[in-house]
């Protein structure tokens, strides 16, 4: 089987070697799916590509209080970087956000994710190739679900597209996997603000 070394798997595995020991030496229990975190927030997960850039960009908006990344949509416990680079776990790179419903809301975390990624480009985004780079929207609820349904539809008939179709992936969330701590806030630790 041949697999492919994307920029981003490059750039973690070069920053992983160490790092990489603590995974396979502990395992770590799921955030299993609900809208709502701790206090008054909520969440919203989502995969457009590497998540060091998604996390980035989320993490800039006035109203998202955290942004861990990490892995879903796959169907196997605990996986690591180096398991869902492979693309046979079935996951996707994720980022959870969570955000304060009084100063963000869903719709604006949707606008921002389309603006985010290349939803037109099936399990790919730029150099990244990969179903673990596929673009998706994990929804919580009814609510969230309805509202991603829409956004896209209204998306999809916009000219901005000209006739190409978005890919994104819209499906209820499962658990969510944190990803390797060297992952958390990979480019602020860097002083870099953007993948590509």
């Amino acid at each position: 089987m041949k697999i492919t070394l994307t920029l981003c798997t490059i750039l973690a595995l070069m920053f992983a070697v160490n790092a990489s020991k603590e995974k396979t030496t502990m395992t770590t229990e799921p955030i299993q799916p609900q809208a709502e975190s701790p206090g008054k927030l909520k969440r919203a997960m989502f995969g457009a590509g590497c998540f060091w850039g998604i996390e980035a960009a989320f993490r800039r908006m006035d109203g998202v209080v955290d942004a861990p990344v990490g892995y879903s949509g796959g169907h196997t416990e605990d996986p690591n970087y180096r398991e869902v680079c492979t693309g046979r776990t079935g996951h996707a790179e994720v980022v959870l956000v969570e955000y304060d419903p009084e100063k963000i809301s869903y719709d604006q975390l949707l606008d921002a994710f389309w603006e985010m990624h290349n939803p037109t480009t099936l399990n790919r985004q730029g150099p990244d190739v990969g179903t673990q780079y596929r673009s998706a929207i994990f929804y919580y609820d009814e609510e969230q679900k309805a509202a991603a349904e829409a956004s896209r539809d209204r998306l999809q008939a916009s000219p901005a597209y000209n006739g190409r179709a978005i890919v994104t992936e819209i499906t209820k969330a499962g658990p969510f996997w944190r990803a390797e701590e060297y992952h958390q806030r990979y480019l602020e630790k860097r002083g870099v603000e953007f993948c590509h």
